[in-house]
């Protein structure tokens, strides 16, 4: 959606990427580790808006340590029931490890953010998301300042560029047009499963804090 929009540059998982891969291109430039992906947003956002998605597979500590960051970006956080995105995340990765879930790690940032600015960040949930989609975006877009613009809604379906190199986490994205739910079944078989189920339980706390922020339509 945001890519579609463009009037920001949308920069793709920089942080989970040079985590993983050890490098990572941002803005022409190359980022060696967490602090250089920083600068190198920094570079870009000088001359123009630049939007950044990334995940809390990992944990970040040159982020969460540079309070100038923290303070100075509009950050905003979207949240999923952590047993569909156990169930999603363990049917692609089955060695998939308890932290990797990310929710602990996505709710630090989320009080660093709120320590750092003396507010609190911009919450979306998932479900509001794929429910009423053009009530959701247009209460994000007037939360953090930007137009709404309803005809990013909808793109066509493809698999991006940007995704190439992690192309099979993006599979079902890929064939999307739009904000569309998809089989919520497989969340059973966390329940079902008492490794997984004891992840569920292991981040619902911080899940249930993060939804307690969230806006809603």
């Amino acid at each position: 959606m945001m890519t579609e929009r463009d009037d920001h540059v949308v920069v793709h998982e920089p942080l989970s990427r040079v985590v993983d891969f050890g490098t990572v291109e941002v803005g022409g430039r190359i980022a060696h580790d967490e602090q250089d992906v920083l600068t190198a947003l920094r570079a870009i956002a000088a001359s123009t808006p630049v939007f950044f998605k990334d995940t809390t597979d990992f944990h970040y500590p040159a982020l969460l340590a540079d309070e100038e960051f923290l303070a100075a970006a509009t950050h905003t956080f979207i949240i999923r029931d952590p047993a569909e995105a156990i169930a999603s995340h363990h049917k692609l990765n089955p060695d998939l490890g308890r932290d990797e879930i990310g929710f602990a790690w996505l709710y630090e940032i989320f009080t660093a953010v709120q320590a750092a600015t003396g507010t609190t960040p911009v919450v979306i949930d998932s479900d509001d998301l794929l429910d009423r989609p053009a009530e959701t975006v247009r209460m994000y877009c007037e939360a953090v300042g930007i137009p709404f613009v309803p005809e990013a809604l909808n793109w066509q379906p493809g698999m991006r560029s940007e995704w190439q190199s992690t192309s099979r986490w993006h599979q079902s994205t890929s064939r999307t047009a739009g904000f569309e739910r998809g089989s919520a079944a497989a969340a059973e078989s966390v329940a079902a499963d008492p490794k997984l189920r004891g992840y569920r339980d292991y981040h619902m706390p911080y899940y249930e804090k993060l939804r307690a922020a969230a806006l809603r339509p």
